[in-house]
């Protein structure tokens, strides 16, 4: 299956809507939302900075960065028009922040524009990211900053032993939400091919245990595709989804995710 992310641009409102709502859960994990601001917080942001977030989906991003007193402007760019306007009704009282209509490849801002450009879990559903990452170049200041992060979803399990019938949930949820699992590996070299030195990079674990709401949408969606391609039944998938709450309610449950930081410049003019 492909990667609805890819094609947010034209998908179904019921599936908008959805991945709104998944993206809202995980910001709320508290896990989530700590590798945001060890994320975040490692960024270098000049005095007065102009930002710009490729792929912002409803803006949680850059909700977080328009605060910071550093930031002067953010720009959040998203292909799915419905997603930019949950974005602007969910940051309306940001003044310093705005969204725009756009596909991450082609982005109708002028070079130069900016200090710091953001990719948040986006490269991965991006085909041919490194497009966006030579716009990424073409819009940064010389000597502005890449900051990308992004999960190293071959890794994906919420499985507990080597016959746990939940893992099969979680690789057809990787399989249809994500272009590419092993994007975050291949980060480093095509930031390099795009022209950017490298500054530095960090894994961040994200482990569910106790409430693990986010994964428990991977395991409802993963059970959705695992019926979408004929693979299995409905009840079976209701079956799969009570267990992984079951699990959740019995402290029984696990799941694991390892994201991947990097930091890159501009090379400035000698």
């Amino acid at each position: 299956m492909s990667d609805v992310y890819a094609t947010i641009a034209s998908a179904a409102p019921e599936m908008v809507e959805r991945l709104a709502d998944v993206l809202e859960i995980r910001a709320a994990e508290p896990r989530q939302a700590e590798i945001r601001r060890e994320f975040i917080g490692r960024i270098d942001f000049p005095d007065g900075s102009r930002a710009l977030e490729i792929g912002c989906g409803t803006g949680v991003v850059c909700r977080d960065i328009a605060a910071l007193p550093e930031v002067a402007e953010i720009v959040g760019v998203d292909p799915s028009g419905a997603f930019v306007e949950l974005a602007r009704r969910r940051a309306a009282k940001s003044a310093n922040l705005s969204f725009l209509e756009a596909d991450g490849r082609r982005v109708p801002l002028p070079d130069g524009s900016f200090d710091v450009v953001v990719f948040y879990t986006t490269l991965c559903h991006v085909p041919a990211p490194e497009q966006a990452l030579a716009e990424a170049f073409r819009l940064l200041k010389p000597g502005g900053l890449l900051a990308a992060l992004d999960g190293d979803y071959s890794t994906t399990s919420v499985a507990t032993d080597g016959i746990d019938p939940l893992q099969a949930c979680a690789e057809a949820a990787v399989a249809a939400f994500v272009h590419d699992p092993w994007l975050a590996r291949r980060l480093p070299t095509l930031a390099l091919e795009a022209g950017f030195v490298t500054a530095s990079a960090s894994s961040h674990g994200y482990v569910g245990v106790e409430d693990p709401g986010y994964l428990l949408t991977l395991v409802d969606r993963g059970a959705d595709a695992l019926v979408a391609s004929g693979r299995i039944g409905g009840p079976l998938a209701e079956a799969l989804k009570a267990e992984a709450r079951s699990r959740a309610a019995e402290g029984r449950f696990f799941g694991h995710i390892a994201y991947f930081s990097l930091y890159a410049r501009k090379r400035a003019p000698a």
